[in-house]
C-alpha cells in the first residue's frame, strides 16, 4: 500500500510512527492529469466523430438489395450485380431499361456524371473555384452545352424518348437517394441538379474535343516557325512508311466510284508526297482487329478491341447488360449516357479505335484598318458575332466574359492558354471543326447501331455519325466483317491542314463533306481480316485528304505479326494478344542508340555501369515486363536522347515534344545529324557523342532513384498505374487512402498500352498514364461467352466494394463474361413502379 508523504516525524529506515513505509520519492506532477483526461476524452471524441462519420457515410452506398420505387416505370425491373458488381437490367420494354440505366448509374457513378457535365457547360468553377476558369472559359467559348441544347429539334423522336427515360432514371435517384450522397459532394459543398437530355449529349462534345487534336498542331507549327524553318518543322512530323500496314489495303470495299465529286469541283486529288506530315495528336489510341471465320476455330468471326485513354478512377467505362424481350446489348456504357458505346446486341459486335483525321482548320481573321469589332470576308467586312457569358466561381465574383465568332467558328485566340499563337494585332483565330454544328446527329446513329441485326443496317445508323471520325470494326453471327470510318470530313479548297488557313480571301474555306458513300469502308476483305489501331486507313490513291499524317503503325504492324499464319485461332489467343507487351519501336531505335555509343566508344571508353547497361540491352527480347529492368533503362535512353537532340532547338516548345518519339529519334540517328549539335554551346556535337552522354545521364538517374545495383532495377518500379479520384486525391492522408497503385506491364507501343510520363524528373516520371480503359474479344458464335473488362471498378464510390476491385485483373488479362447468368450474386434489386 503506498502513502502520500506527510509532515510527520519518520520512524528509523524510513517508516512512519505506524511502522508503514512512506513515499519519500518527490511528488508527482498531478496537475497533468486533468489535461491529459481532457486530451483522452478528447480523442475519443474524435475517433467516435471519425466512426460516427464513417458510419454515416457508408449509408451513401446503393441500394443493391430489396425493392425501391422508381417512378414511370411500365412493369417492374430487375437489376442483378455479380461479386464483381457488373450489372445486368433486366425489364419488359426497352425504355423502360433506359430508365433503370439511369438509375443504376446515378447509384454508382454520380460524381463522375455530374464533372462530366459541368465541364461540357463550362461550370466547373461553381464547385473547384479559381482553379478550373480558364478550363469553363475554353468550354463557353467552344459553346458545347448551348450546341447540346440546339442539337435535341435534330435527333429522331426515339432517340430524344430514350434520352428522357434515361434522365428520369437518373433524377428518380436524386429525388431519392437511400442516405447521403458520395463524400466527394460533402466536400465540394454542392447538390446535383436535375439531369437533362442535353447533359447526356455533351458527353458526345467532350469525347470528339478529346479524340480531335489538329488545331492543336496547327498552333504549334505557328509557334516552331518562329525559330525553324519549314524544312525543320516538316522533319520532326515523320512520314507514314511506304511498307506500314493500312487498314484497307484497296478501295474495292467503297460502294460507290470515288473521283465524281473531285471532278466535279475541280479538285485536284491528294497525291502522295504532296503534304508534310504533322505530328502533333491527342494521346488517344486503341487496338482493333476483326478475322474472319476461315481463320478461327468454331468458323465464326473473333472481334477484338481494347480502348485507349487516360486512366481514371473511376474509369471511363461502365460494364452493363440489358435484357428487354426486343433487345439484348453487352459492353461498355458511358455513365451519364443511355447508349451502349461498344459492345453486341446479340446479332452483332462493333469496336471503335481513333481514325487520327483531320477534321478541325484554324483560320486567320483580319479586322480591317482601325476596326476592332468586325474581320473582312470574300464580301466585305462583317461583324463579329459576340455572346457574353458569365462563370460562376466559388469564393469569387462571377466573371463576364465576350465570345466572339466569325462565319468559319468561335475566335480561340482570346483564350489565354499555352496553346496561343503568335498573331498580329489586327489577327484572330477561328475554329473550323464539324463538331461545332448544332445539326450533329451522333446520338442518332448510336440508337440505330444498338439496334442494328447486319452490315447494311450497321452502315446505314452511321450515315448520322457526324463526330468525331472514329473506325468501326464490325462483325455479325452471319459471318461477315467490315469497317467504315463514318463522320463529316471537310473537303479542302486548298491545303492540307498543317497551317491556319486565310480567312479573309475565301480561298482556302471548305467546300462541304466528304461523301458518305466514299468514306474509307470495306466488307469481307478478301484476306480475312482488318486491323486499325489507329494506323493509316487508306491507300495513297484515295483521292481525299483524311490526315496529312498517320500515326506510328507499330502497334498495328504487332498485330498483323501475330495475325499472319495464324488460324483456327480461339477468343483466348485474342485476348492473349490484347495484354502482348512487345515493343517493335524499341526493336527499331535500340540498335541505332547502341550503334552510336559503339562508335563513340571507340573514341573515349565507357563507363562500367554503361558497360553493363548495353550487355544487358544486347540480350533483351524487347518486352516492356514490368519485373526487367531492361525496358527501365530503355526508358530512361530514349527520355534522356530526346532532351539531348530536341531540346535546344525546340526551346520552349519542347513540352510538346517530351512525349518521346521514337520514329523521330531513329530518323534523327540515321539521317538528322544537324539536330545531334547543341546550338547553344561552341563546339560540334555528334550523334555519338550525344547518345552516350544520354546513356550515362539516364543512368545516373536512375542510379539515384533506385540504386546502384543494377540488376534490383524494375520496370515495376517507375511504372505505376495511380488510378486517383478526381476530387478526394487531392486532399491529404485521404487521397492516399483513395488512390489505388499497381505495378504494370507496357510500353508506350506495346498493344498492352502502358503510355508513361517522359516529362520532369519527379518521382512520378515513368508512370503509368494512359492505356485499356475497356477491352473486349467477341465471339460471335457464342456472343454470350465474349470477353470483357475495364481498368478500375464498377463504382465511384471509395466506400463501395466495387471501388477499383478490378484494377489487378485488369493489369493481369483476366477477363468477365456479360452473359446474365452470373455465377455469384452479390445484390439483386427490384424496380417498381412509381
Amino acid at each position: 500500500m503506498r502513502k502520500r508523504n506527510r509532515p510527520a516525524s519518520t520512524g528509523q529506515n524510513g517508516t512512519g510512527p505506524d511502522g508503514i513505509a512512506e513515499d519519500t520519492r518527490p511528488a508527482k506532477l498531478g496537475w497533468l492529469r486533468w489535461p491529459l483526461r481532457l486530451l483522452g476524452a478528447l480523442l475519443l471524441l474524435t475517433l467516435a466523430g471519425v466512426a460516427g462519420g464513417y458510419i454515416w457515410l457508408q449509408g451513401s452506398l446503393p441500394q443493391i438489395e430489396g425493392v425501391a420505387t422508381l417512378p414511370g416505370l411500365s412493369a417492374p425491373v430487375e437489376v442483378l450485380r455479380d461479386s464483381d458488381g457488373v450489372v445486368t437490367i433486366k425489364a419488359q420494354g426497352t425504355p423502360d431499361a433506359y430508365r433503370a440505366l439511369g438509375y443504376v448509374h446515378a447509384q454508382d457513378r454520380l460524381l463522375q456524371m455530374e464533372l462530366m457535365r459541368r465541364l461540357g457547360a463550362g461550370r466547373l468553377s461553381e464547385v473547384m473555384g479559381e482553379s478550373t476558369v480558364e478550363v469553363d472559359r475554353m468550354m463557353r467559348t467552344l459553346g458545347f452545352y448551348r450546341l447540346a441544347e440546339k442539337s435535341q429539334a435534330h435527333l429522331n423522336p426515339e432517340t430524344m424518348a430514350s434520352l428522357d427515360a434515361y434522365a428520369a432514371g437518373v433524377n428518380a435517384f436524386l429525388a431519392d437517394p437511400p442516405g447521403p450522397l458520395p463524400i466527394e459532394f460533402q466536400v465540394l459543398r454542392t447538390e446535383p441538379e436535375p439531369w437533362r437530355p442535353a447533359d447526356s449529349l455533351v458527353w458526345g462534345r467532350l469525347m470528339a474535343l478529346q479524340l480531335s487534336g489538329n488545331w492543336s498542331s496547327e498552333v504549334l507549327r505557328l509557334r516552331l516557325a518562329e525559330r525553324l524553318t519549314l524544312e525543320q518543322i516538316a522533319f520532326l512530323w515523320r512520314p507514314y512508311p511506304a511498307n506500314g500496314p493500312v487498314a484497307i489495303g484497296d478501295l474495292a470495299g467503297v460502294p460507290n466510284a470515288i473521283g465524281g465529286l473531285t471532278a466535279a469541283w475541280g479538285l485536284q486529288p491528294i497525291l502522295p508526297g504532296e503534304v508534310l506530315p504533322w505530328r502533333w495528336a491527342p494521346k488517344d489510341a486503341s487496338n482493333s482487329w476483326v478475322v474472319a471465320g476461315s481463320h478461327t476455330a468454331n468458323g465464326s468471326p473473333i472481334l477484338a478491341n481494347d480502348i485507349h485513354l487516360a486512366l481514371s478512377q473511376p474509369g471511363e467505362w461502365y460494364l452493363a447488360r440489358i435484357e428487354t424481350p426486343e433487345l439484348t446489348l453487352a459492353g461498355a456504357t458511358a455513365p451519364g449516357v443511355p447508349f451502349l458505346i461498344a459492345g453486341h446486341n446479340g446479332h452483332i459486335a462493333w469496336a471503335f479505335t481513333t481514325t487520327h483525321s483531320d477534321t478541325q482548320d484554324l483560320f486567320r481573321e483580319r479586322s480591317p484598318d482601325g476596326a476592332t469589332d468586325s474581320y473582312e470576308t470574300p464580301d466585305g467586312p462583317e461583324r463579329f458575332h459576340v455572346r457574353e457569358e458569365v462563370i460562376g466561381v466559388r469564393g469569387s465574383d462571377p466573371l463576364a466574359i465576350a465570345v466572339r465568332s466569325t462565319r468559319h467558328g468561335p475566335v480561340i485566340s482570346d483564350l489565354r492558354t499555352r496553346r496561343t499563337a503568335p498573331l498580329a494585332d489586327d489577327q484572330a483565330l477561328a475554329l473550323a471543326w464539324p463538331g461545332l454544328r448544332a445539326d450533329d446527329r451522333t446520338a442518332d446513329a448510336l440508337f440505330a447501331m444498338n439496334r442494328a441485326r447486319n452490315w447494311e443496317q450497321f452502315r446505314a445508323a452511321l450515315r448520322q455519325f457526324h463526330s468525331p471520325q472514329q473506325n468501326l470494326l464490325y462483325a455479325d453471327r452471319a459471318g461477315t466483317i467490315g469497317f467504315i470510318a463514318p463522320a463529316r470530313v471537310p473537303l479542302r479548297a486548298q491545303g492540307d491542314g498543317r497551317f491556319p488557313a486565310l480567312g479573309w480571301s475565301g480561298e482556302q474555306d471548305w467546300l462541304g463533306e466528304i461523301p458518305f458513300d466514299e468514306l474509307p469502308q470495306s466488307v469481307d476483305p478478301g484476306r480475312g481480316r482488318i486491323v486499325a489501331a489507329n494506323n493509316k486507313i487508306v491507300p495513297d490513291d484515295y483521292p481525299y485528304l483524311i490526315t496529312a499524317d498517320w500515326p506510328s503503325g507499330h502497334r498495328a504492324q504487332r498485330i498483323e505479326d501475330l495475325l499472319e499464319g495464324a488460324e483456327a485461332t480461339t477468343v483466348a489467343q485474342h485476348a492473349a494478344w490484347q495484354s502482348d507487351i512487345v515493343s517493335l519501336s524499341a526493336g527499331q531505335l535500340l540498335p541505332l542508340l547502341t550503334q552510336a555509343v559503339e562508335s563513340e566508344r571507340l573514341s573515349a571508353p565507357l563507363s562500367p555501369r554503361a558497360e553493363g547497361a548495353l550487355a544487358l540491352l544486347a540480350a533483351w527480347d524487347f518486352r516492356m515486363a514490368r519485373d526487367r529492368p531492361e525496358p527501365l533503362i530503355y526508358h530512361a535512353w530514349l527520355k534522356a536522347a530526346n532532351q539531348a537532340l530536341l531540346a535546344d532547338e525546340l526551346g520552349p516548345e519542347f513540352r510538346f515534344f517530351q512525349r518521346a518519339d521514337a520514329d523521330l529519334l531513329s530518323a534523327i540517328l540515321t539521317d538528322g545529324e544537324a539536330w545531334c549539335d547543341d546550338v547553344k554551346s561552341e563546339t560540334r556535337e555528334g550523334c555519338a557523342a550525344q547518345s552516350a552522354k544520354a546513356l550515362d545521364t539516364a543512368l545516373a538517374d536512375l542510379a539515384a532513384r533506385f540504386g546502384n545495383d543494377m540488376a534490383d532495377w524494375r520496370w515495376g518500379d517507375a511504372h505505376m498505374a495511380r488510378l486517383r479520384h478526381p476530387v478526394l486525391s487531392r486532399i491529404p492522408l485521404i487521397g492516399a487512402l483513395t488512390t489505388r497503385s499497381i505495378e504494370t506491364d507496357g510500353g508506350e507501343d506495346t498493344l498492352n498500352r502502358g503510355g508513361a510520363r517522359l516529362a520532369g524528373s519527379d518521382p512520378q516520371v515513368f508512370e503509368h498514364r494512359h492505356g485499356a480503359t475497356f477491352r473486349a474479344v467477341y465471339d460471335l458464335g457464342a456472343l454470350d461467352q465474349s470477353l470483357f473488362m475495364i481498368a478500375t471498378g464498377q463504382s465511384g464510390n471509395p466506400f463501395s466494394p466495387f471501388y477499383g476491385n478490378l484494377a489487378e485483373a485488369w493489369r493481369d488479362g483476366i477477363y468477365l463474361k456479360l452473359d446474365g447468368r452470373p455465377e455469384e450474386i452479390a445484390g439483386r434489386l427490384l424496380l417498381e413502379p412509381g
